[in-house]
């Protein structure tokens, strides 16, 4: 028989893991890994677009005749439309990462249902496509995100592996990590914007863009972007 505090201890435990694991299917199913058996992956970005850092990974996208998925920010979409069209009709997947760019873990049902909703609406008006995607900020979701963006025709979105792009720690770094790191199947997770600094730099990432696309496809790697 389980005592009620250890059942309550077992509750919270799966209830943070839920809201904190990326990948956690407590709160609903969770696309992190590409269902294939080869050596492929997947780029994915977040907190775009980004003035300086976007077109740049863009480029080396196309020069490389890599498609990608960005994750956008409704609120940054809204100040650099072009650059998120431009994404769109480049051939890249458009994913939605709400609007705010605020942790969900704690927030409401009808707060959720708005920032997603923003999010979802910004991108269409810009870029003329609807996101099939999501993906929390943070990774962070509760009982409710994951049924919401269901309802938007958005399938919630984690991450096999990401490199703390954000902590600034140099290129090189950034390049290593990802290649080093990458497996067949591996969704990566890197960052074209700054989810709290609309202009904040990542021109770290932006640079290291070109050198994980060659070294990655040095290693017998391709790309896909992600299934629906």
């Amino acid at each position: 028989m389980i005592l009620p505090a250890t059942a309550a201890l077992v509750a919270a435990g799966t209830a943070a893991y839920g809201a904190f694991y990326r990948n956690s299917p407590v709160f609903g199913s969770v696309l992190h890994q590409l269902p294939t058996s080869g050596s492929t992956v997947s780029l994915t970005f977040d907190d775009g677009p980004n003035p300086y850092a976007t077109p740049v990974v863009l480029d080396a996208l196309g020069k490389a005749g890599v498609s990608a998925t960005f994750f956008f920010l409704g609120r940054h979409v809204e100040r650099w439309p072009e650059i998120a069209h431009r994404a769109a009709a480049e051939g890249h997947q458009i994913g939605n990462h709400g609007y705010y760019h605020r942790k969900l873990h704690l927030r409401g049902i009808g707060y959720v249902r708005d920032d997603l909703g923003r999010g979802k609406a910004a991108i269409e008006a810009a870029c003329g496509v609807t996101p099939a995607f999501f993906r929390a900020p943070h990774g962070f979701r509760s009982p409710w995100v994951t049924a919401i963006a269901r309802s938007l025709g958005e399938r919630t979105v984690g991450w096999s592996l990401g490199v703390w792009d954000t902590d600034l720690p140099g290129t090189d770094a950034i390049v290593a990590r990802t290649v080093e790191g990458a497996r067949p199947g591996h969704i990566l997770l890197l960052h074209d914007g700054d989810g709290y600094d609309p202009v904040g730099d990542r021109m770290q990432t932006a640079r290291a863009v070109p050198q994980i696309v060659s070294k990655l496809h040095d290693r017998g790697f391709t790309f896909a972007t992600l299934p629906r």
